[in-house]
Formats: structure tokens, sequence, C-alpha cells
């Protein structure tokens, strides 16, 4: 390594872990392959970088946007070239639909070879493309710097996100001339003024039955305590999407529950009967729009949104304010204002009296059911320093809606993809970010086995990871739509199962199979006795619907 008026020449393969160690990436998910092995050869000899090696690239994507969520930093991927990019996208259309920001570095061949049909050459750039921030490839080791950089500063500015990076094979063994000084602006102007917010606080003046909707933006802006002071100012009710739980603590007086398909019908009908809506940081896709068949929400939302290609995109508002929510929520706190708080208590009252249209829930076999567990679970947990994480499937509706979360308590869920295989791998990235806190994987059968590979990790990192498995031999979501819609003709969703008690034993991690709520005390003290990965086996009615 020479270095000469703030210049250094380094071969590409230093110059990538030179640039990551620059921009403070401490953890690397992976897995190796004969194009990147130079990269995994200079990581071996800095001995600075923490690889994690996973079973499936798939999953090391999944890992990384659990560790993005937890520290606010950007996940870090590294994967070889032809199927080791290629398993990569799933995850990767996963995180750009949730807005998480991950930098995926892939291998690919030597750049005599691009476009030959090399042996394990795909072309990453133009796979990628659709479902990521930006794509970039590199042929010239004197690009990779810069590259990085400009990559890294995509992926984490603005609506957050993925971004690929493509290394041709050459460039690692290529001098570089790289430049010791680093600066990244990690901000975007401010696209709106203070006509805007001034603008707005006089819809909020004009209204008498406000609704503020909690979106995933809020979690992305890290604006939870702005959150609690407007909400506080104002006396508003909120409600939350999928996404906004745990940028707030559901527990809160003002809050009405989840809005959406499988949300609380008191939440959705808080917002027809609203005369303006706030929605700050939500997309408001099918999932919730598909509630509001009548035109119920046209004409009194306000948008509040980072992206303003979101703007309009689903719900054209009356407002909008493109902006960082931390920000427009100080600023509107702020504000001199002419709001009638007391006016808001009977409409908040009334919403309260919503709340008897909300589904209760009842066994109907004497089998163990999943919202006893999740009932069993919030009491056991409630004092406990945990993060939750959950697969796709039912299991997943009835976590969201029986567990309580804050900031300190969330919950990391496949949002806008609904990926079956994301819950567990997220649960390794969010143990490696945050190994003094105990996280709760909350999985179907089904789902589990999408990445139950991943197990390994849980045993040789020594994660404090509990693993809840809802086992009813159902893919019980699609099942139940089969029975509503298929006049219950049951096809391809009945599932086999290991003994996943045994399977467990295999990968050298305790478990226990439970089949009655008499039992559940037992292997919860059991479980989380110690910070070693425990597994539980839950026997659930088959047949349960939501």
């Amino acid at each position: 390594m020479l270095i000469k008026d703030n210049i250094q020449t380094l071969t590409g393969a230093e110059s990538v872990i030179y640039t990551l160690k620059k921009l403070g990436i401490d953890t690397i998910f992976g897995y190796p392959g004969g194009i990147v092995l130079d990269l995994y050869d200079e990581l071996y000899k800095q001995n600075c970088i923490k690889h994690i090696l996973t079973r499936h690239e798939q999953a090391a994507v999944h890992a990384a946007e659990g560790y993005a969520r937890v520290t606010g930093k950007c996940g870090v991927v590294l994967v070889t070239s032809g199927p080791g990019a290629t398993n990569t996208i799933t995850g990767i259309a996963n995180a750009y639909s949730d807005g998480y920001p991950l930098l995926i570095l892939t291998g690919q061949v030597d750049k005599k070879l691009i476009g030959k049909d090399s042996f394990q050459e795909a072309d990453i750039c133009d796979i990628s493309k659709s479902c990521t921030k930006a794509v970039f490839q590199i042929t010239d080791a004197n690009d990779i710097h810069d590259t990085i950089v400009n990559a890294y500063k995509l992926a984490i500015t603005g609506k957050k996100g993925p971004v690929v990076v493509d290394m041709a094979k050459n460039i690692f063994t290529q001098n570089s001339e790289c430049n010791c000084e680093l600066k990244i602006q990690n901000f975007e102007p401010e696209t709106y003024n203070y006509q805007d917010i001034n603008r707005i606080m006089t819809r909020i003046n004009n209204s008498s039955r406000p609704v503020v909707v909690v979106g995933g933006g809020v979690n992305h802006s890290n604006s939870s305590k702005e959150l609690e002071m407007f909400i506080s100012k104002f006396n508003f009710p909120f409600v939350s999407t999928m996404m906004g739980l745990g940028a707030f603590d559901s527990e809160n007086k003002n809050y009405y529950g989840m809005i959406g398909i499988f949300g609380d019908n008191s939440a959705n009908e808080a917002l027809r009967r609203a005369d303006l809506i706030i929605s700050l940081g939500a997309r408001f896709n099918d999932r919730i729009t598909c509630m509001f068949k009548n035109g119920e929400l046209e004409n009194k939302i306000v948008q509040v949104d980072i992206n303003p290609k979101e703007i309009s995109r689903v719900i054209n508002p009356i407002d909008y304010i493109v902006g960082d929510i931390k920000n427009v929520l100080n600023e509107l706190s702020d504000l001199n204002n002419n709001f009638n708080i007391d006016s808001i208590v009977n409409w908040r009252n009334e919403i309260n009296s919503f709340k008897v249209l909300n589904k209760n829930y009842a066994k109907h076999t004497n089998l163990l059911h999943s919202f006893e567990v999740i009932e069993k679970l919030q009491n056991f947990t409630k004092d406990k320093n945990v993060i939750f994480t959950s697969e796709v499937g039912q299991h997943q509706i009835w976590a969201v809606k029986g567990l309580k979360f804050n900031p300190d308590r969330k919950i990391l869920v496949s949002g806008g993809l609904g990926t079956m295989g994301f819950g567990l791998p997220a649960a390794i990235g969010a143990s490696i970010a945050q190994p003094d806190k105990t996280i709760v994987c909350i999985c179907g059968d089904g789902s589990l086995q999408m990445s139950i590979g991943e197990l390994a990790l849980c045993k040789d990192y020594g994660l404090n990871i509990k693993i809840l498995i809802f086992n009813n031999g159902y893919l019980g979501m699609v099942r139940q739509l089969q029975e509503k819609n298929c006049n219950s003709r049951y096809n391809q969703t009945k599932i086999s199962n290991p003994n996943f008690v045994e399977l467990a034993r295999s990968y050298g991690i305790d478990s226990v199979r439970v089949n009655s709520l008499n039992s559940l005390e037992d292997a919860f003290n059991k479980a989380f006795s110690n910070n070693n990965t425990f597994i539980i086996d839950f026997e659930i009615e088959p047949e349960e619907t939501l």
C-alpha cells in the first residue's frame, strides 16, 4: 500500500474493503464463491469487518435487512456471480418494497468474458434494476471507491432501499488509486417551506374529526419521539399500518388499532368517519384500500412522505408535504395553532364506541389455538427486552394484532412483498446487531421450511433467538382462502413437516413440543431460561381462521 498526497495505491480487493471500512461498515452477510475469492481473502487478512456466513444468498439479504432495521445502518451483502447473485433477488425485492437500505456486492466474470455466456455469468444488472434504487457495474479498479461511496449514499438517503454493485473479477487484482478522504452527505434537501407547514396547520385547525395514520415512514425517519409529542399536543386519535407498528407505544390511550383487511374494524371505521386524515409515511396499498371501496378516503387525506413519487400514487390527497417526517412533525408541533383540543373529546368517544365492531376470537375445538399462544406470549414477555420477527401467514396476523409494541419492542415483518422465509434470517440479522436483546421469531410450519437451513447460524454464532413454530400442517393463510373462495377444496395446502424437535436436536438446539394451554408457561420458562437458541413447536388447530 503506497500513500502520496492523500492518495493510496491499493489492489481492487483492498480498495473494496478499505472503502467499506471508511463508510463505517462493520458487518457483512454473505456466501463465498470463486469469483470473489480475492475479496474473501482480503476480509481474512484485514480481520476488521465481521462476516456472517449464511446458508443461502436470499437469507443473507434478509439477515442484512434485519440488521439494517434494528440499527438504522445500511446492511451489506457479498455474494459471488451467477446463481450467487440471482439468489439475492427475492431479498432485494423485499427490501425495496419496504424501503430498507442495503448495499449488495455481487461478483461478476472477467470484463473480457461479460456477455459471452461464461461459466456462472448472469446479467444481474438487468435482472435487478426493477427492484433496486440503482445498479452499478465496475469493470475498472479505479472506479471502485467512488462507485461504492455513491451506491452507499443512494441506499441511505431519501426513501431508503437496496443498491446493487456488480464487480468484474479482473478489478480485484488490478492496482487502483483510492482517495483517503471520504465525504458523504447523508441528507436530501427538504422540498417544503414555511407556507406549506402553515397551510397544513390551517387544515388541522379547521378539522373536528382528525385521525393520524402512522406508516412505516415514521420508523424509517426514527421519529417516534416527534410523533408522541405531536399526538400529545393535539390529543389526536391515531391508527397505524402494519409497517408503522413499533413506532409508538401501542398501549397509548390515543391509539385505536391497525387499519386494513386484517386490521381492526374500529380503526377502519375511524378513517371512514374522519374529516381529516394525516398520513405519515403510509403507502395505502391494496390491503388497506380494499376496505374503502366507496371513495371513503378521498378528499380528506394530507400526505406526508419523503418520496415525491409516493404522492398521489394510490390516493389523490387534498394536500401533501414532501419531506422527512421527523422535521415535519417538529415544525407542526412548534407552530402556534388555534386547534380546539377540547372538541376532540367527543370525536375520541365516538371512536371508542366503534370498538364493538372488532372481531372477538373463540375456540371451536379443544386443540391449542394461535390467539391463545400469542396472548400468553404477550403476558410472558411484556417486561422483557425483546424484538419480534415474523414469517408470513396467519401467524403473522395473530402476532401483529395480539402483541404490544413500542420503539424498544418492535416487530420486523415483510410488509409489501409478503416473503415467506423472511422471519428467521431477519431474526439472525437483528440478533447479530443487538446481541443483548432476545429475538423472538414467530413462524408457520410452512414458512420456516423456506429458510430452515439458517438454523445452523443460530448455533454457530450462539444467537439468543426463540423460534416459535405455529404448526398446523397447512399453508394456513392459503388454506383459509380456499375455504372461503373455493368451497373448501384444499389443493396443495396440506403439507408434511419434519419432526421439528428432532430436527432442532440435529442442529444442537434445545426444543420442546407443546399441544395444550397448560404447557405454555413451562415451555416459555424453558425457552427464556438462558441466552441460547430455543425452538417451541406448537401443535395448532389445523382449521383455525382469522
